[in-house]
């Protein structure tokens, strides 16, 4: 017999979100074709409530109105309640959020709250609302829809058609033109939002932007700006000393609330933790600084120790709540430190470690606790206290275990274990960086491990993808983001290994999102399939967020598939997606940073380096060396009907061919030789 008062239709599901709440006295659906049916044949409103396992706010939204019997007694009365997971379905989400953002001055967030017609048309939105505020809602927007039902879906038919608008992208028909002064004048106009003294963005709260800072990277390092690459070894460099990194366990939080980099909202999500990890080691690679490696380690012991599953595959998040010595459910408990429990811990060299970490009355949090976190850097440390850069390292580690281990007595967050194709595809890129930036074949074998994973239990035998693997199962259609991110962490694993099953996969995939999600009037990509139900309205996704764009990434993946394969169609589509996309890209470089990287494929050289011989792995570990991003490796150890390899294989000795489309270069043998041939200034 169940210990439950109430359970839900939530019950069946596989999200832990959506678990969450399954013993809510709401009367929670998920969403599907049944669900909004019975919508319709009650002729209900739909209230539609987004959220994800690791988000503080729906826990506490969660807590004061939907485990609440009166506030549920509305809800049901006058609602017909659907809980989505927005990890599992961002194309409802992307919806949803739209209708808010256009309701509320682009105000948006989670829990996402949404109520709309029968027909899912949306009529009001909203985030986090305290239980007084939601209940007065609620009265106040089921009475309209009974004394003024017109009205209403007047209101619902407007907003629709706004969310169908917004971010439309029409075909761009001038003749194409980049320029390096318009991509000068778009990373000009990007400085007045960056903080340079502490890194990031200004102000708070401060949002990690893996893709902001690798574009910002490659552009600083192609035009010799050297007041942008410090902003970004300064944001990396306060970030992996900040209270956003977990100094004893590694690993990233999703953002800080404050300038400083100091307090987090605790909760860890793949996704960031992936592309962070791809950034530090590019990072590491183009300025050799020792903290950036040492970053690329932590995080992914961090993800191996608690997101990793033993198929190879990578759960998706850690929640931000967890109990307090209390029992109570609050953010960072697990965390957080006391000075006396720090005291009791640390016995030997607390001054020390004091100094370190900051643990003193100007950095206390809340509760009279403390998240460590560091301003002074190991090179200041080892000067002040006279010690040997190995002697610090020696005390830190030390101390990091003794926290790690007393860390692990403590309850723990709850961990969201679906594994998502897009956000393993994301780490199994930041693993092929990682094996290029250190040549340890620990990265390559997890890479290897995860792209397995992927194709053995995510690729259909249609060709397609699957978005959610949980309990064994795959499902879920996927959406473009899957196939354009795993599609560029194949490209990336290619030029790891060189092994052109990951080639072909990636062209495979990139074939099939043109059968299904191609819209051939702007001649971009939807980002559902068209095997899937249809919401109302099918969006096309352009702006980088912490995610880059699926498109974006797409039209990157297009241009590097155009040159490996000889392919103009591809070729040419990259081209019209950035061209259609420019005007846009022009008024704030933020948003668009992984578009920006495609555009410096066009105002520079780019580079085909194809290695050909038995030793081409050995002068492709030599060239991974070199910090050089307008290039891409193409290569063999045997022969290869690849275009860019055609007859360029030799038993007798491994050569080098530094080509621009095609194009080659006199052949040397030596990457030294080779380097000469490459021009990476703008």
């Amino acid at each position: 017999m169940s210990d439950h008062s109430y359970t839900n239709a939530l019950i069946n599901e596989t999200s832990p979100y959506l678990l969450q709440h399954a013993h809510n006295p709401v009367d929670w659906y998920p969403w599907s074709k049944e669900t909004l049916e019975l919508a319709k044949k009650e002729n209900k409103l739909i209230l539609i409530s987004v959220g994800y396992a690791a988000c503080h706010w729906c826990h506490v939204m969660e807590r004061e109105s939907f485990e609440d019997t009166a506030v549920a007694n509305i809800m049901n009365q006058h609602f017909i309640n659907i809980k989505v997971d927005r990890e599992e379905r961002p194309d409802v989400d992307q919806i949803y959020m739209k209708a808010v953002q256009l309701m509320n001055n682009g105000r948006g967030g989670w829990p996402l709250n949404a109520i709309a017609l029968p027909d899912g048309r949306p009529v009001w939105g909203g985030t986090y609302f305290p239980k007084e505020n939601w209940v007065d809602i609620l009265n106040k927007v089921s009475s309209v829809y009974k004394e003024d039902p017109d009205k209403m879906k007047e209101f619902a038919a407007k907003l629709t058609e706004g969310i169908k608008n917004a971010d439309l992208i029409t075909l761009n028909t001038k003749a194409t033109d980049f320029s390096k002064i318009e991509i000068d004048t778009i990373v000009s106009n990007w400085t007045e939002y960056m903080d340079f003294d502490l890194g990031g963005s200004a102000g708070a709260p401060k949002f990690p932007l893996p893709n902001n800072f690798d574009f910002l990277l490659r552009y600083s390092t192609q035009t010799s700006n050297q007041k942008l690459l410090d902003y970004v070894n300064t944001s990396l460099t306060k970030m992996a000393l900040g209270g956003i990194h977990d100094q004893v366990g590694g690993g990233f939080a999703r953002y800080s609330v404050d300038a400083k980099w100091h307090i987090p909202h605790f909760e860890k999500m793949l996704y960031d933790n992936g592309q962070l990890v791809s950034v530090y080691a590019n990072a590491y690679v183009a300025t050799k600084n020792p903290l950036f490696k040492k970053i690329v380690y932590q995080t992914t012991t961090f993800v191996e120790r608690e997101l990793s599953n033993k198929q190879g595959g990578f759960y998706s998040s850690l929640d931000a709540d967890s109990n307090n010595e209390k029992g109570e459910l609050e953010e960072g408990a697990f965390y957080v430190w006391s000075k006396e429990d720090l005291e009791r811990l640390i016995t030997t060299d607390f001054e020390l470690f004091s100094d370190y970490y900051n643990i003193s009355d100007a950095w206390k949090w809340e509760h009279e606790n403390y998240n460590l976190h560091r301003t002074k850097t190991d090179e200041e440390i080892t000067k002040q206290y006279n010690l040997s850069q190995e002697d610090l390292s020696k005390k830190v580690d030390n101390w990091r275990s003794i926290l790690l281990t007393e860390r692990e007595k403590k309850e723990r967050p709850r961990l969201d274990d679906k594994i998502l194709t897009s956000w393993n595809a994301l780490m199994l890129k930041g693993y092929t960086h990682a094996f290029r930036a250190f040549n340890d074949t620990h990265f390559l074998d997890m890479a290897l491990k995860n792209a397995n994973f992927i194709v053995k239990n995510q690729l259909r035998e249609d060709g397609g993808l699957n978005r959610n693997f949980k309990n064994g199962k795959s499902n879920i259609n996927a959406y473009l983001e899957d196939y354009a991110t795993t599609i560029d962490a194949f490209l990336n694993l290619y030029q790891v290994t060189l092994d052109e099953q990951w080639l072909q996969n990636a062209k495979q995939l990139a074939d099939y999102c043109y059968d299904h999600f191609y819209d051939t009037k702007s001649q971009l990509f939807h980002f559902t399939s068209d095997m899937d139900d249809q919401l109302i309205a099918r969006k096309i996704d352009i702006n980088d967020d912490v995610i880059p764009s699926s498109n974006s990434i797409m039209a990157n993946n297009l241009f590097l598939l155009g040159h490996y394969y000889g392919n103009k169609k591809y070729a040419d589509n990259a081209s019209q997606m950035l061209h259609n996309v420019k005007e846009q890209a022009l008024q704030y470089g933020g948003n668009s940073a992984n578009w920006l990287w495609l555009y410096l494929n066009y105002i520079g050289d780019f580079y085909e380096v194809a290695i050909s011989g038995k030793n081409a792995k050995i002068k492709l570990e030599e060239f991974n060396q070199k910090y050089i991003p307008n290039k891409l490796i193409v290569g063999s150890t045997k022969d290869s009907d690849l275009p860019l390899l055609e007859y360029k294989y030799n038993d007798d000795q491994t050569t080098i061919y530094v080509c621009i489309d095609g194009t080659c270069q006199l052949p040397v043998n030596e990457t030294t030789k080779a380097f000469k041939q490459i021009k990476t200034t703008l």
